[in-house]
C-alpha cells in the first residue's frame, strides 16, 4: 500500500522558472514514487490580465513530451484550474514559460511501501493457485474443438462433402 504525501510547489519570477520532481526510491521500496497533480492556481500578488502558462515536461510510454497543462489569467474565472494528472514516471518538470507569476501547483506525492518479508511470502503462496487458473483454461478450450467438429457435419454425424465424392466415383 502506498504512503500519500502533500505535494506544493511555487514557480515564480519571469526567467522560465522550473521545479524538477525526481526523488530517489529506496531499495526496499516496492512500486516507487507517483506524482498527481490535482490544482494549478495563481497566487493573491499576480498581475491582472497577465498570463501565465504552466508546461510539464514528462515520459510517455515511448519518449519525452512537453506540453501545456494550465492557462492561467488574474481578475477572471481562469485564476485556478482543477486537475487529475497521474505521472508514474519521474523525472517530471514543471516550468513557468509565459507569465510572472506566483503559480502554485498542488496535489499527491505517492511512495510505494516497503517490501517486508511476509509479503514475500504471501506473494509465493498466490503462485501455485494462478498456475491451476490457467490448466483450467486448456481443458475448456479442448472442450470447444469437438463443438466446432460438430457443427461442420450432417445430422448424421458425417461430412455431406465426403459423401458426395464417394457418390461421384460410383
Amino acid at each position: 500500500m502506498a504512503d500519500e504525501y502533500f505535494f506544493a510547489i511555487t514557480l515564480k519570477g519571469k526567467s522560465n522558472e522550473s521545479y524538477v520532481f525526481d526523488p530517489e526510491a529506496p531499495e526496499d521500496c516496492q512500486g516507487g514514487h507517483k506524482l498527481v497533480i490535482k490544482q494549478v492556481l495563481l497566487g493573491p500578488e499576480a498581475t491582472e490580465d497577465e498570463v501565465n502558462v504552466v508546461q510539464v515536461e514528462a515520459m510517455t510510454w515511448k519518449d519525452s513530451v512537453k506540453i501545456p497543462i494550465a492557462t492561467l489569467k488574474a481578475g477572471g474565472p481562469t485564476n485556478q484550474v482543477l486537475l487529475d494528472l497521474s505521472f508514474p514516471d519521474p523525472p517530471v518538470t514543471f516550468s513557468l514559460v509565459k507569465g510572472s507569476g506566483p503559480v502554485h501547483i498542488v496535489g499527491l506525492h505517492l511512495v510505494g511501501s516497503p517490501i517486508f518479508e511476509e509479503e514475500m511470502d504471501d506473494i509465493e503462496e498466490e503462485m501455485p493457485d494462478d498456475e491451476e487458473g490457467e490448466e483450467g483454461d486448456e481443458e475448456e478450450d479442448e472442450d470447444d474443438e469437438p463443438k466446432s467438429k460438430k457443427s461442420k457435419t450432417n445430422s448424421k454425424g458425417k461430412t455431406p462433402v465426403k459423401n458426395n465424392a464417394k457418390q461421384n466415383k460410383k
